[in-house]
């Protein structure tokens, strides 16, 4: 069976492509397992932590008897009460006695049949159930590591929170009671953060703290340099010629290594019926333009992960308004995560920590949060109503032409806003001007945000368009002298992005400013700017 990309499910690397796991598998198995560490792996969707725990599991194997559990895999109905749960549980337990050879080799079989019997002892309780795994775990011939997947699948149950308590009061008392030696569980919530919904009004409650879990810091998304890696296999099968340092580096840049984005570009450029609409090979689609054609079909689709980020959009309303502020209004936020808007962001995977400020954690992201928020007023702008007239004349043989572009933004935005002031332009004026962009390169190309320059007074836009790029910058303006040092700093950029012209949009609120657009040379770069 020839390997593939997979999206869908655990990553296997007998059939899949995928990055190899082994450095971070033996990086966890020091700094965590070994020292007997109980710890929470929670990242957001999508992010590989079943691939990355099944993994472990194999790792362990030799030193460890590894019991792995999925709360996916136990019903709702298996949460009712404690004994039901109880009864489930050991059920599960001996389930993968009957499928795992090297499990039952480990466990005492007095032990397992103790627990096994525990089903028909009447009345039982999560008391009952720890007392026999914790002789399992006396007798076991090499120390218990519990694994627990999707592990807040049921953190709106009390049956489950009281597992959780007593599982922390076994571990922290396992000199004196034999216990798991490690315990690690997944899921995107914290155990430390858990949604307790037992009753509507306390749906925005926390339950308290659970103080006896390693902060687990380590970086699961993938480098540039380990995409290379998954794509050095791919091309020993395929025989593309890309160019994979090249290749790998852009695909990084587009999902800053979150590793389903990263699976999934690859699999719409490697496999038919995406590949075949633009793309007359392989070696033709594994380039810059075929990335970029992959992201635009990625950013169409209803994945789970998308869908999940629009759910949550709307069940937090402050998320969506701290989201909207950075993107829209170019508003720098510290990172501060006792905020519960930002707290929640960052556990569900949507930003990161950048030098201290929100950021989106990538390009993907913020890609398909501005297509959302620039969709809901769409259909009442005045910018994007002209975009959507004016569209055509800004395409001639497969070519965007910018300058045009923003001569049409000037004329358009001074009639329908000249006169607002300037905290209205500094709140919503990178909002028109992308509402003006959208309609025209919609479908064909896109754009996002330079986070290194994200602010109010300046955002570098980024618009890829079939192998062209574009480097516009917004500003307010801030006088002469401001102005000449905004067109030397994009100047410069222009170096970082290797290319040689550049676009500056100015909001200009003198009087008797020039408005237009207007051609200047700074050494070997040109500099067209407008000024509205």
């Amino acid at each position: 069976m020839q390997r593939y990309f997979n999206t869908e499910g655990r990553c296997k690397p007998d059939i899949h492509y995928m990055v190899g796991l082994d450095e971070r598998m033996d990086r966890i198995k020091r700094l965590f397992v070994d020292r007997g560490k109980y710890f929470v792996i929670n990242r957001g969707r999508q992010y590989g932590k079943t691939t990355t725990l099944m993994a472990l599991a194999e790792y362990l194997k030799d030193n460890y008897t590894v019991i792995f559990m999925d709360f996916q895999m136990m019903s709702t109905a298996s949460f009712a009460d404690e004994q039901t749960f109880v009864i489930a549980f050991i059920e599960y337990i001996e389930e993968l006695l009957a499928v795992k050879k090297e499990l039952r080799k480990a466990v005492d079989v007095q032990a397992m049949l103790d627990l096994k019997t525990l089903k028909n002892a009447g009345r039982i309780s999560m008391a009952h159930l720890f007392r026999k795994l914790s002789r399992i775990c006396g007798t076991s011939k090499k120390p218990v590591v519990l694994m627990i997947d999707e592990v807040d699948r049921a953190s709106n149950n009390q049956v489950f929170l009281d597992f959780l308590a007593m599982l922390r009061r076994y571990y922290l008392d396992r000199e004196d009671n034999p216990s798991f030696y490690s315990v690690i569980l997944t899921g995107v919530y914290d155990i430390k953060n858990l949604k307790l919904k037992l009753r509507p009004e306390e749906e925005h409650k926390y339950n308290s703290p659970w103080n006896i879990a390693a902060n687990f810091d380590m970086d699961m998304s993938f480098s540039s340099e380990e995409i290379a890696g998954m794509l050095k296999e791919y091309e020993e099968d395929h025989h593309t010629g890309m160019d994979m340092k090249a290749v790998s580096q852009w695909i990084y840049e587009y999902t800053s290594g979150y590793p389903y984005l990263v699976s999934a570009i690859c699999k719409l450029i490697d496999e038919e019926p995406y590949r075949i609409k633009k793309f007359r090979s392989l070696e033709e689609a594994w380039t810059k333009e075929g990335i970029g054609e992959a992201v635009n079909i990625l950013l169409t689709q209803q994945i789970p992960l998308f869908q999940s980020m629009i759910r949550q959009l709307n069940d937090y309303s402050d998320l969506k308004r701290m989201l909207n502020a950075i993107l829209l209004q170019g508003k720098r936020i510290t990172f501060n995560p006792d905020n519960s808007a930002i707290n929640l962001a960052f556990m569900f995977g949507y930003i990161v920590n950048g030098k201290g400020s929100v950021q989106v954690a990538n390009r993907i992201f913020e890609m398909r949060l501005y297509n959302l928020f620039l969709s809901e007023e769409e259909l009442t702008n005045a910018m994007y109503n002209e975009a959507q007239r004016d569209r055509n004349q800004f395409i001639q043989n497969r070519r965007l032409d910018m300058k045009l572009i923003l001569e049409k933004f000037v004329l358009h935005f001074s009639d329908v806003y000249s006169e607002q002031d300037e905290k209205f332009v500094e709140e919503y004026g990178r909002k028109f001007f992308l509402l003006y962009l959208k309609p025209i390169i919609n479908g064909t190309g896109n754009y996002y945000i330079e986070a290194q320059t994200r602010d109010a007074r300046r955002t570098d836009i980024i618009v890829d368009y079939l192998g062209q790029q574009f480097i516009v910058e917004l500003k307010i303006w801030h006088g002469n002298e401001y102005n000449e040092k905004g067109r030397q700093q994009l100047a410069e950029y222009l170096d970082f992005y290797h290319q040689n012209e550049g676009y500056l949009l100015s909001f200009n609120f003198n009087k008797k400013k020039e408005q237009g657009v207007k051609e200047f040379r700074i050494g070997e770069k040109t500099i067209i700017e407008a000024i509205v």
